[in-house]
């Protein structure tokens, strides 16, 4: 029963407000060469095209591990070893600021990233995806490419300077 005010009257019960989001599930690869250079893909269904960490989406009932290994192939060619879970970065992304122009919702990413390793496979792009390209990069030149901010959270995860 709700608290009584003076008078006896009882408080009126308070409002609930429901927020709905949709939800994104993701899995990175923080990968290095024996020079030091990180392995990194330009993804261009953002509002600019920037690089980013190689990785994407999980599908339906996907484990994340191998989401990470399917995508940095997709996206790479590389085949890796996926380590240690490095950590997990959660955004909430405003419906105006999504990527979909039509979106009602707010979308809530959760992006779990891992160190890797490449195990086989040669750079080659990706066709008819998220990502255009991919290269290596020595930290002094990733401070200068458009990339998202996920490559430095990623990094800083990973203990690498930037």
């Amino acid at each position: 029963m709700p608290p009584a005010r003076e008078g006896g009257a009882t408080s009126p019960p308070a409002l609930i407000s429901v927020v709905r989001m949709d939800l994104r599930v993701a899995a990175y690869a923080v990968i290095h060469d024996d020079e030091g250079r990180i392995l990194l893909a330009r993804w261009t269904e953002g509002r600019r095209v920037s690089w980013t960490l190689p990785g994407g989406g999980l599908e339906d009932g996907e484990d994340p591990e191998a989401a990470a290994r399917r995508e940095v192939h997709e996206e790479t060619g590389y085949k890796v070893a996926v380590g240690q879970l490095l950590g997990i970065h959660s955004r909430v992304i405003p419906a105006r600021r999504r990527v979909t122009p039509d979106a009602a919702e707010p979308l809530h990413t959760l992006r779990i990233v891992y160190r890797a390793r490449v195990t086989g496979g040669r750079l080659r792009f990706e066709k008819h995806g998220s990502t255009d390209m991919a290269g290596w990069f020595r930290l002094d030149e990733i401070g200068a490419l458009q990339r998202v901010r996920l490559v430095d959270i990623a990094l800083e995860m990973a203990g690498i300077a930037g």
